[in-house]
């Protein structure tokens, strides 16, 4: 068993960078705080590499909707980061709803790169049911 002490946080500015790439649309910089052979399971994404975690994530992205995510609680656990959110889904057709869904993520960092994710979790929704 392993024992692991949380200390409740400001979100750091790695992890508030990378959300304003995809917040943005522009997938450059931010997504340098994961390895480069890091690993994304998104809901049911199963992504190997920091290349192809971003254009699959910017494939989402284009599918319809503008993403804006906001950081409630960030909880650092040395190797393992976890926080909660939601994130504001405005969809590009304006007859559809804006819908905010929760989200939770953990990031667990690599141990050679220290201050770089290795294997993020993320769980976000559902928006309906």
């Amino acid at each position: 068993m392993t024992t692991v002490s949380f200390a409740k946080k400001d979100a750091p500015q790695w992890l508030l960078s990378f959300w304003r790439e995809i917040d943005d649309k522009t997938f450059g910089d931010g997504f340098n705080c994961l390895t480069e052979g890091a690993t994304c399971n998104l809901g049911v994404a199963d992504w190997k590499g920091r290349d192809t975690i971003r254009e699959n994530l910017r494939a989402f992205i284009d599918t319809g909707f503008t993403a804006l995510h906001d950081v409630t609680e960030y909880w650092d656990g040395g190797s393992l980061k976890v926080f909660r959110g939601t994130v504001t889904m405005t969809p590009d057709d304006q007859t559809q709803p804006v819908v905010k869904p929760v989200m939770t993520h953990f990031f667990y960092m690599d141990e050679v790169e220290p201050t770089k994710v290795r294997h993020w979790y993320g769980s976000v929704g559902p928006i309906a049911f």
